[in-house]
């Protein structure tokens, strides 16, 4: 059976042979011994009572203190019993924790922000004082729509225009200051090969998937290939409750050994950011970042992502590599998502950075000190946009988020209705980021001041604003050019017309200019001429906002599901199949 050792109190602890678990575990646990709310600490602090044995000492798993003699002399004070150490691996005690507090652990992942503070979460979508002032707004839009119909129009055509213009003219400023950094290698080879793997901290991956049962085992092949030593590297897969098809996919695959699968509990709502708290309620590493199922991230961007952390200094919460896709050239709508992301990666975030304005993140290769992210209170759950809330939220407490020159291959989108559906989602999570801080802008001003505050307007809220321009300036447009001018005039001022189409032309001639700019620093110059398409591309934008604002009144928290691996092409860029590419990854989600 067990060996015993006298502690400093002269106690006497008992510790069980680890060939003993299963037979202990097989007897179950007792939870009136575990205290609620305790998961967290058993966590922290390596050990959980499992039961009372039958010689009157205390059952207590643990993954690396069993010869703590100060632990077994604390317990035994704190459980009045001398103590029995079980050892087991760490991923035990955490299942077993997961197990006992199953219902704490939902409850936590999806309303601990609410929690701690309900102005910052968007499980409340419109606050009363919203609803006061938009209910307030709207009757007097109406009234002067009754009373002055034709000003009315005029002046909802003239806002609407100037706010179409600010948007599109702030991300023409910023992307041409992130210019700046195309010739630069912030982070070079030859700084990652200096690093010593014994002195890299422990590194957390979260991938929450969810009925990616067809990609898994590329998912076990892509991140496999991370340039990290496995003995600091724990990859946490995220999945539903039910979705046990994945799960046994994943164990087809036979991961390797730092590959832990986690069941997320039950709960509402059932959603990405709900799934990356659970992982974060279990994750041990020093530092963590975020994976989607399909991502093919560059090897070493781990260590790139560790020589960021330590140039910015404790100040830096996260660092964003950037996102590009690999099957850019199956149909339009891959070329015209693939020059909308080098853009938006390469050059947005990089102005964004120079600026020291805050950054919406991407929804993966996140990479996060780990403590900062907790105090942060880690995702909001309700947000459907969770990633772009998150970079503001960190920004407001005066942390900052930086970009690395690093790249997650990922696959573009290959269907408009798949298309529509996911950009539908990130737009809802755009309007609900922009209600949630829109609760306390003075207070927002005054943490972050007016220069930033401005800039998360500009594009936060002014981004939805935009999209959902573009359908009523194209209709606006066209009715110019087939309606005799005389009948315009009748109704709309020529000033009115001219203000409306110089913008909208504008407008659209600045992000033509800002997609033709994204192939330059990827050499990816055979996308150019596509970006002449940029109008009919935003247009589809414009769809998804209006469906967005629809949901957003109606389906606030629903996360619309992006359909996953509908490309034929692989990740090497060939046809699936084809010694260039693997098996096709997914859609992000």
């Amino acid at each position: 059976m067990g060996s015993t050792r006298s502690t400093r109190s002269g106690r006497h602890v008992a510790l069980v042979r680890p060939d003993e678990l299963v037979e202990l575990e097989a007897e179950g646990l007792d939870a009136a011994l575990q205290r609620p709310g305790a998961g967290q600490r058993y966590l922290a602090e390596d050990w959980m009572p499992l039961r009372m044995l039958a010689d009157g000492t205390m059952l207590v798993a643990t993954s690396a203190r069993a010869d703590d003699a100060s632990l077994a002399d604390a317990l035994a004070e704190e459980l009045g019993a001398p103590v029995t150490f079980v050892p087991v691996d760490s991923w035990t005690l955490r299942r077993a924790v997961l197990g006992r507090f199953h219902g704490a652990v939902a409850d936590a992942a999806a309303n601990e922000l609410h929690d701690r503070n309900p102005t910052l979460s968007a499980r409340v979508v419109f606050s009363r004082a919203q609803k006061v002032t938009g209910g307030a707004l709207l009757l007097v839009v109406l009234a002067c729509a009754v009373a002055w119909p034709a000003a009315t129009v005029i002046a909802a055509l003239t806002a609407a225009s100037l706010v179409f213009l600010a948007g599109t003219g702030f991300k023409f400023v910023v992307a041409t200051q992130g210019a700046r950094y195309d010739v630069v290698e912030r982070i070079t080879g030859a700084e990652v090969a200096a690093l010593d793997d014994d002195d890299l901290p422990t590194y957390t991956v979260l991938v929450p998937v969810f009925r990616e049962a067809n990609i898994v085992a590329q998912l076990i092949d892509n991140l496999g290939g991370l340039d990290y030593p496995v003995h600091k590297l724990e990859v946490i897969i995220l999945t539903e409750e039910e979705d046990q098809e994945t799960r046994d996919a994943i164990a087809v695959a036979n991961p390797p050994a730092h590959f832990r699968v986690i069941s997320v509990p039950k709960g509402h709502p059932q959603t990405k950011p709900r799934a990356c708290n659970v992982g974060l309620y279990v994750a041990t590493g020093d530092f963590l970042v975020i994976y989607d199922a399909e991502d093919t991230p560059d090897p070493d961007q781990l260590k790139k992502a560790l020589i960021a952390f330590e140039r910015g200094g404790e100040s830096t919460v996260c660092v964003q590599a950037a996102l590009n896709y690999f099957n850019a050239r199956e149909n339009v709508l891959t070329r015209m998502f693939t020059l909308e992301y080098s853009y938006w990666f390469d050059y947005m975030l990089a102005g964004l950075d120079h600026s020291s304005l805050p950054i919406p993140l991407g929804g993966t290769s996140n990479h996060f000190r780990t403590a900062s992210l907790v105090e942060l209170g880690g995702w909001d759950p309700y947000n459907v946009t969770e990633d772009a809330d998150l970079g503001i939220r960190a920004s407001a407490v005066g942390y900052r988020v930086g970009v690395i020159n690093s790249t997650t291959m990922e696959e573009a989108n290959t269907s408009i209705p798949n298309f529509i559906r996911q950009r539908s989602r990130w737009i809802k999570g755009y309007m609900q980021t922009s209600l949630v801080h829109a609760r306390r802008p003075v207070a927002l001003i005054r943490q972050i001041g007016l220069r930033r505050f401005s800039a998360f307007v500009l594009l936060i809220a002014g981004t939805p604003a935009t999209f959902l321009c573009v359908l009523p300036f194209s209709a606006l447009t066209v009715v110019t050019f087939l309606v005799p001018q005389g009948s315009l005039q009748a109704v709309f001022p020529v000033w009115v017309l001219w203000l409306c189409l110089f913008n909208f032309l504008v407008g659209n001639a600045i992000m033509i200019y800002l997609s033709m700019m994204g192939p330059f620093k990827r050499g990816t110059f055979h996308l150019i001429l596509w970006s002449l398409l940029n109008p009919v591309y935003w247009t589809l934008h414009s769809i998804a906002a209006y469906k967005a604002l629809w949901q957003l009144l109606t389906r606030p928290h629903y996360w619309e599901k992006t359909e996953h691996g509908l490309t034929t092409h692989g990740p090497g860029g060939g046809a699936v199949g084809d010694s260039a590419g693997g098996g096709a990854p997914g859609d992000a989600g």
